[in-house]
């Protein structure tokens, strides 16, 4: 296993050059993830005080699934024939300079009202957008002008998508919220319809990429779909970018139950159709007995970290302490992207990728 404390011991990255990050994934993991990166993109006036060689983002960019077909999205993507909103929504307010007023207002959710009623205002908000600008795409970059976000947002694809999966009985289920509420084990997923495009901007992002990272997230439904949008998987592995998987802490029902973080990996790389990530980031911390019994109840329990399979992948793990415990297990963002930004140093610093490394 690498070791920390010199797998990332690297000499700072230069302040002027600053990194240019993709971050890949949807659902509540990216959102997440973003708010601790968006802690690296500086605004002039904070990098004229910054200390040299304090590290940061020159550019930053989120590509989003937008197969969600529940809740709020769900009614918005069948009465008005757009993409779901939802996810996105998450990014712009986690991206925002201001994440008080205006965030507090786009992620409002009406409790009552006839038709408003499970709606948040933000979906609304790029509802109406959409409908005035004809453009989902460009209702999202409206939107993400108006709450000043430090980064770009772009949908997976501006195609109407939807989300089948092969099941290990040889059923087939068609549906985002059928396949997670499903109790057979995933084998494979398909975009309907399957041929569809990225934004010209995520393929540029790609290639331009120092860093591309692809999680924390739900396996078969945040995390694959963007890898099945035609170009993106291929732009990724051609990328000269440090590829780096933020593996999951638990596993989920009906989407993960069972595997293991190798697991994970090899569906990524499955679904991509060749080999993806340099790097693995894995938790090392123990899920408190309370944690673990609550998530025993609907069969899950956390990620057995099988480090000599991820290594045999030619994936390099990087053990951290990532768990936080509030109720649930959720990522300690500070640390994750921390771990990222000097994972990227090291690689622009050094032009090359560790060969090898010790093990704990």
């Amino acid at each position: 296993m690498v070791k920390k404390s010199e797998t990332l011991s690297v000499e700072k990255f230069p302040r002027e050059a600053g990194l240019r990050v993709v971050a890949i994934g949807g659902g509540t993991g990216l959102s997440t993830l973003l708010k601790g990166l968006k802690r690296f993109v500086l605004s002039p006036a904070e990098i004229a005080v910054a200390q040299a060689g304090t590290p940061t983002i020159a550019d930053l960019c989120a590509v989003v699934t937008v197969s969600d077909d529940g809740g709020s999205s769900g009614r918005l993507r069948k009465e008005l024939n757009m993409l779901p909103p939802g996810d996105i929504r998450n990014c712009i307010v986690a991206l925002s300079e201001d994440e008080a007023l205006l965030s507090q207002l786009f992620q409002h959710r009406f409790g009552k009202g006839s038709g408003l009623e499970g709606h948040s205002f933000g979906n609304l908000f790029l509802a109406a957008l959409t409908s005035i600008t004809h453009d989902f795409s460009e209702a999202v970059r409206l939107s993400s002008e108006i709450l000043v976000t430090r980064g770009h947002i772009y949908p997976a694809t501006a195609s109407n998508i939807e989300l089948e999966a092969l099941m290990e009985d040889g059923s087939r289920v068609l549906g985002e919220t059928k396949i997670t509420a499903s109790k057979v084990r995933i084998q494979e997923l398909f975009l309907v319809p399957p041929n569809v495009d990225p934004l010209p901007q995520t393929l540029d992002a790609i290639a331009r990429a120092d860093l591309i990272s692809i999680g924390p997230g739900s396996l078969f439904t945040s995390l694959i779909p963007n890898l099945l949008v035609h170009g993106i998987a291929d732009a990724i592995v051609h990328s000269s970018a440090t590829k780096v998987y933020i593996c999951n802490l638990m596993t989920q029902a009906n989407e993960s139950l069972g595997l293991t973080a190798a697991d994970h990996i090899r569906a990524l790389n499955r679904h991509a159709g060749q080999k993806i990530f340099d790097y693995a980031l894995i938790n090392r911390t123990l899920v408190s007995d309370a944690l673990k019994a609550k998530y025993a109840l609907e069969g899950g329990c956390q990620i057995l970290a099988d480090l000599d399979a991820i290594e045999a992948l030619d994936v390099i793990p990087v053990l951290g302490d990532y768990l936080e415990e509030a109720g649930a297990a959720r990522h300690n963002t500070a640390r994750v992207a921390t771990d990222l930004i000097q994972l990227a140093s090291q690689s622009s610093n050094l032009h090359a990728r560790p060969r090898s490394a010790p093990r704990i």
